[in-house]
């Protein structure tokens, strides 16, 4: 498997049943529903999903706990590399990973468009056994609704997340320090141009593929061997590296530098952007973050990261400094600067 893709088996067959789409019936709370919930969404879970499927769960646990809630819309729910169903996964999993904590627990709800194949719907089901399987997370709970036709775009998947949280985390934008440096946990952009390049019928000599992965390995790898020397976690999702770091500017009242030669794009990720004209620091990721560490144990942390396969293409990109206004800088290429600012509004809809 290359490093950091996420794959997943259709070797269980769709059931034999006398449907083939989701209908209204499928959303009524009565017989259709039990029967889809039965007959496909338990099935295609398997061992993923605790006890009974219930609207709400018991949860054993004594540590720190983190939480986090979230909804996928992507459309189209089909892309390179994968679909709707382990992003929603992955997703969660990373929110919480960059809150310093481990995902125990998923709840998992569907709005389903009437007329959505029910072979289209097995397929994500199956890809989210998968995603929890690799991420060793547990589906508690859950809800499924069925609308009109038209009235969603075949399927919008709801999560929320609970997770335990690493006894040595602290990290938070006030632990920026003046020094530290700036890591990358892989190749920028890649999962918004895996969906671009459908929307936009583009091709490459090489097929670029979603980035989504389960991120929370090598955060624990990290928070194992340096504790609150990782001052900072976040995952670019919408709105890509450059939101993440004037955020972590702003909330640090610190200024920040990046190096263009630094940043690990892969060439044909590069040349789609400059074809549809983005910036890859504002495209959207699924299976890379930011880190903001103590330099002391920067190398250190390459090293984990770079002997993980989430981390291969780690890189260290730039580095904070106490200058004001609080604001991020991009060294470029030639030799000028730039700002680089905060994504001003939506740049690729329905990303995630």
């Amino acid at each position: 498997m290359a490093a950091g893709k996420f794959t997943y088996s259709l070797s269980c067959p769709l059931p034999q049943l006398d449907f083939d789409r989701i209908v209204l019936g499928h959303g009524s709370g009565g017989l259709l529903s039990k029967r889809l919930i039965d007959k496909v969404i338990r099935p295609a879970l398997g061992e993923v999903i605790l006890s009974e499927w219930h609207d709400g769960a018991i949860l054993n646990t004594h540590s720190k706990l983190a939480f986090s809630s979230d909804s996928y819309v992507v459309s189209p729910v089909f892309f390179p590399g994968g679909n709707i169903g382990h992003l929603a996964i992955h997703g969660t999993v990373n929110d919480l990973a960059m809150c310093g904590a481990e995902a125990k627990y998923l709840s998992l709800s569907f709005i389903l468009e009437e007329g959505l194949l029910l072979s289209d719907f097995w397929e994500i089901l199956l890809s989210i056994k998968n995603a929890c399987e690799r991420s060793s997370v547990k589906i508690v709970t859950g809800d499924t609704k069925v609308v009109d036709g038209k009235k969603c775009d075949q399927i919008f998947i709801s999560t929320s997340g609970i997770g335990e949280v690493h006894a040595q985390s602290d990290v938070h934008a006030k632990n920026i320090r003046a020094g530290d440096t700036i890591i990358v946990s892989g190749n920028m952009a890649s999962h918004g141009i895996a969906v671009m390049s459908v929307r936009q019928g583009l091709e490459f000599e090489t097929q670029v593929t979603t980035d989504s992965a389960p991120l929370h390995v090598p955060v624990k790898k990290l928070l194992d061997a340096f504790g609150s020397k990782i001052h900072f976690l976040r995952d670019p999702t919408r709105g890509g590296v450059a939101t993440v770091l004037n955020e972590a500017a702003l909330d640090s009242g610190l200024s920040i530098e990046i190096h263009e030669q630094n940043l690990p794009v892969l060439p044909e990720v590069n040349g789609a952007c400059e074809l549809l004209g983005l910036d890859p620091l504002h495209v959207a990721n699924e299976g890379i973050f930011i880190a903001i560490v103590d330099p002391e144990i920067a190398d250190e942390a390459m090293g984990i990261l770079r002997n993980d396969e989430c981390g291969i293409h780690a890189a260290i990109i730039g580095q904070v400094l106490d200058r004001q206004p609080p604001q991020v800088i991009c060294q470029s290429l030639i030799g000028g600067r730039r700002v680089v600012p905060m994504l001003p509004g939506e740049q690729l809809p329905r990303i995630c």
